[in-house]
């Protein structure tokens, strides 16, 4: 009797302990919107979605071009990043147990690691300092190449825990084994790799150091690639290190609509998975 009542207060208190612990893991979140609503939402309104930074002394302005220009840099950097990422993954979980894969699997763990102002430096060096000039490509290249390693790793363990009997089902039916690999394996693991290139999308969309060498930056409206690019973790660097209380407000209000953009477009990204796939990928 004395034991049973021991384990059931033993498996009280450990149940306890996950309550806390998942408490714990979403407070930070929590505490960052809140933050971010109580000192950003006063400043928010239309005109700072549609109008352009203010000069100094100036009330009011927006931040429209940071706006558009942060979307523009996520699109290229996705573009560069998923595509390799996931394609390394696949290799990774085929040839698992190859020289090249362990080599890669090592790198892309390397990388994962990697400073992102290092990144930043690199990409300066190999594409702003030959084309002589700073661009939104580059940008989205730096900051896509951070995207690959993430990606990868994350692809590769998704593939990984999807049931060998399927993959030897296909097989038996006649598929080839490169058809078996993206109809079957790939499908299988949607789910779980939409969600690793969600969370390599919400690592980038909020990186400075690289863009400081290679976007740069723009106060004026742009949408080109081949120019510098105006983003919101520059606008915001920019704002929250200047002497005017003006554009410290702005930077809070920059901060609170770049964390809502990483929450839509995750949210937006589940629902899709969600309804063609069904509740059962979760």
């Amino acid at each position: 009797m004395r034991t049973r009542t021991s384990r059931h207060w033993l498996s009280g208190v450990m149940i306890g302990l996950t309550y806390l612990a998942a408490i714990l893991a979403t407070l930070p979140l929590l505490l960052i919107l809140a933050h971010l609503i109580g000192k950003g939402a006063s400043s928010l309104s239309l005109s700072f979605f549609t109008n352009m930074p203010k000069p100094v002394g100036e009330t009011g302005g927006g931040m429209a071009n940071a706006i558009v220009g942060t979307l523009i840099l996520i699109g290229i950097a996705s573009l560069i990043g998923l595509p390799i990422g996931i394609g390394g993954g696949i290799y990774l979980s085929e040839k698992r147990r190859t020289p090249l894969a362990h080599t890669v699997r090592f790198l892309s763990d390397v990388l994962n690691g990697l400073p992102s102002i290092v990144m930043g430096i690199f990409a300066w060096e190999f594409l702003v300092r030959p084309a002589g000039h700073f661009s939104a490509l580059a940008g989205g290249a730096a900051v896509g190449a951070m995207m690959i390693p993430l990606v990868t790793r994350t692809t590769e363990e998704m593939l990984r825990v999807v049931p060998t009997s399927l993959r030897e089902a296909a097989l038996a039916l006649g598929y080839p084994k490169w058809r078996t690999s993206l109809s079957v394996v790939l499908r299988t693991a949607l789910a779980g790799i939409a969600t690793g290139a969600l969370v390599a999308v919400a690592r980038i969309a909020g990186e400075t150091a690289p863009l400081l060498f290679t976007a740069f930056g723009n106060q004026f409206w742009s949408t080109s690639v081949h120019e510098p690019i105006a983003a919101l973790p520059l606008q915001i660097f920019t704002y929250a290190i200047s002497p005017y209380d003006e554009w410290h407000a702005q930077a809070w209000a920059g901060a609170l609509v770049l964390i809502t953009i990483v929450l839509v477009i995750s949210l937006a990204a589940r629902v899709v998975t969600r309804s063609r796939f069904g509740a059962a990928v979760d």
